[in-house]
């Protein structure tokens, strides 16, 4: 006992069986100093001595040294042992001048002990890889978990330690490395556009919580880039063409709009940029989904709006950004479209929606844009391949196959890009004759009018929530406002230029609207940008005891589940007793009366 280093207990206890003294036995633990040099590299069991040199087992774990010099390092001791028998418990503090000593009293029956380093740096290191931190959000991150623990041991944290983590936020290497397939969307998600999770699938991250906003931060807000973009291509439309020369619109409205759409796309593609950096797993998920991907040609639209609506003139502009801007669209061209054609599960008969005209809209923009800049032969390709494919998509989506859902009213406003790809084709080929002839046109009357089939629907502008799919009505009325303007300058008269003014100012006011409800949603409710549940399902389907969990603790999923299987049970059972009345009908004997006759 004399060897051994004295510990008081700074809590009250209980006097043990046995000690006659009245303040508490002074509880004695030999815990021997070790040195760097000698100090083991991996834990070991090792036995205590406790009070009158009783020998007790424990399992005991001893940290390696972060440092090989030959220094003294003191112990934490974190030991639990059965609860006492007269109802007190040990929660007690003991401080010896070796180290921290904490005495817990758990339930479990055996008595274990462990053993630290009480160094500070590495407490500290160790409560910041504690479970404190929510590691659920990992399996989408660039680096995953695995760097991050070899950064951990560069640090000199024991490697075991950085590894405890809660059993339920462990993903599978296969879930983890993994991207689910075109089919595993349509699967587990519901909707055209793919963004509400059915109630049997389990996301594999939290909806209870928000998420991280890089997470939150989806593709189709480039969307607002787009919308506010096109507005500077107009106001340099209505100042440039003889059809509004009578406005006198004043340069410098092209000035600001101009700026003020390079200051949104370099903000919102800075912001996207950090997702990619960040949370690459996420944007790789954006891109394998069936209707996601057509967002990706979004960001190089916007660019060929802010070159074709750039204050000075176009023709001044080096070819090379033309060819710059169209490398990315002609590789996901190839992408796209070669999906569509393979047959594939991304075919076009199965991934049909409004918002694939953003993939068409991209070649005619490039050929606007590179006919402006006097380049021939490549305008030309591109518009050709557009014109091609947006035939075959016309079609598709016209018809509405039996396999297509109907669009709920939260996105009728996906419906407008219809009137996009006519309006912007017009322009192009406007510019590639040198004048409005018939092919400008029949591709411009086709835009008119489907927007006047659209604006009469009432119903389209009523009855749903703000989201960011409202930017959708943005982009093709200011384009078909542009296409207006155009024709009105080859056919002058009152009814042309009182249309060119007429959608231009709608356009107008309903970018500037939709703007300032962004704004809105975004800084002040804070609800712009909900959890993406649409790139949080697992790879596979969920077992059975893990859709059943997740019904029990969304209460409104199981009674919806409950009372649609009891709906369809009751309509079975009706329907089946109407057969057999009926086939009971027919057997059943004729009365008397009847036989006689």
């Amino acid at each position: 006992m004399a060897s051994c280093e004295r510990v008081q207990m700074a809590a009250g206890l209980g006097s043990a069986p046995g000690c006659h003294q009245s303040p508490p036995e002074a509880l004695l633990i030999q815990v021997p100093s070790r040195t760097a040099a000698d100090q083991p590299m991996g834990g070991r069991p090792m036995a205590e001595t406790i009070g009158g040199g009783s020998k007790m087992g424990a399992a005991a774990r001893i940290s390696p040294a972060v440092s090989v010099e030959a220094q003294e390092i003191p112990y934490s001791v974190l030991f639990s042992v059965p609860a006492s028998p007269s109802g007190m418990h040990l929660g007690a503090s003991i401080r010896g001048d070796g180290g921290d000593v904490r005495v817990q009293a758990p339930t479990p029956a055996e008595t274990k002990i462990d053993i630290y380093p009480s160094d500070p740096p590495l407490q500290r290191a160790l409560q910041r890889s504690d479970s404190t931190r929510d590691r659920r959000f990992d399996q989408f991150k660039t680096f995953s978990g695995r760097l991050e623990r070899q950064f951990s041991s560069l640090r000199g944290l024991p490697q075991d330690l950085t590894e405890i983590e809660p059993a339920e936020s462990k993903i599978s290497e296969k879930e983890d490395d993994n991207v689910p397939t075109a089919d595993r969307f349509f699967a587990a998600l519901e909707g055209p556009e793919l963004e509400t999770l059915r109630a049997t699938e389990v996301p594999v991250l939290p909806k209870d919580e928000k998420w991280p906003f890089l997470l939150r931060f989806p593709i189709s807000a480039f969307g607002m880039c787009l919308g506010v973009s096109s507005q500077a291509m107009l106001w340099k439309t209505l100042e440039s063409e003889p059809s509004t020369d009578f406005l006198r619109v004043s340069p410098n409205v092209n000035h600001v709009l101009w700026r003020v759409s390079v200051a949104l796309f370099v903000l919102v593609s800075a912001i996207y940029l950090l997702k990619i950096v960040f949370y690459f797993e996420a944007v790789r998920r954006e891109f394998h989904h069936p209707i996601r991907v057509n967002f990706f040609f979004a960001p190089w639209i916007a660019c060929l709006f802010l070159v074709k609506g750039v204050p000075r003139p176009v023709w001044t502009i080096h070819h090379v950004v033309w060819y710059l801007l169209m490398a990315p669209i002609f590789l996901l061209d190839l992408k796209i479209y070669g999906q569509w054609m393979s047959g594939g599960e991304r075919r076009l008969s199965k991934v049909a929606n409004p918002s694939n005209h953003l993939a068409i809209v991209g070649n005619f923009v490039g050929a606007l844009l590179g006919a402006r800049m006097a380049l021939r032969e490549a305008p030309i390709f591109f518009f050709a391949i557009g014109l091609a494919h947006y035939i075959v998509l016309f079609v598709t989506l016209y018809q509405r196959l039996p396999t297509n859902v109907q669009l709920p009213k939260e996105l009728h406003p996906v419906f407008f890009l219809f009137v996009a790809a006519p309006s912007v084709a017009s322009m192009a080929w406007a510019r590639l004759c040198g004048e409005f002839n018939f092919g400008s046109r029949i591709a411009y009357f086709i835009a008119l009018f489907l927007y006047m089939s659209l604006v009469v629907r009432v119903n389209f502008f009523r009855g749903f929530k703000f989201s960011l799919a409202w930017w959708a009505y943005t982009f093709p009325m200011t384009s078909a406002a542009i296409a207006t303007a155009m024709y009105a300058s080859e056919v002058t008269n009152v009814v042309t230029r009182s249309l060119a003014i007429g959608l231009a100012g709608i356009a107008t006011v309903t970018v500037t609207g939709v703007l300032v409800t962004t704004m809105y949603h975004a800084f002040v409710l804070k609800d712009l940008f909900p959890n993406d549940v649409s790139i949080a399902i697992t790879q596979r389907k969920p077992k059975f005891s893990k859709i059943l969990a997740h019904l029990r603790s969304s209460g409104n999923d199981v009674k919806e589940l409950v009372f649609s299987i009891s709906s369809k049970h009751t309509d079975d059972s009706a329907s089946s007793v109407s057969k057999a009345s009926s086939s009971s009908g027919d057997q059943s004997p004729m009365p008397h009366g009847e036989a006689g006759r």
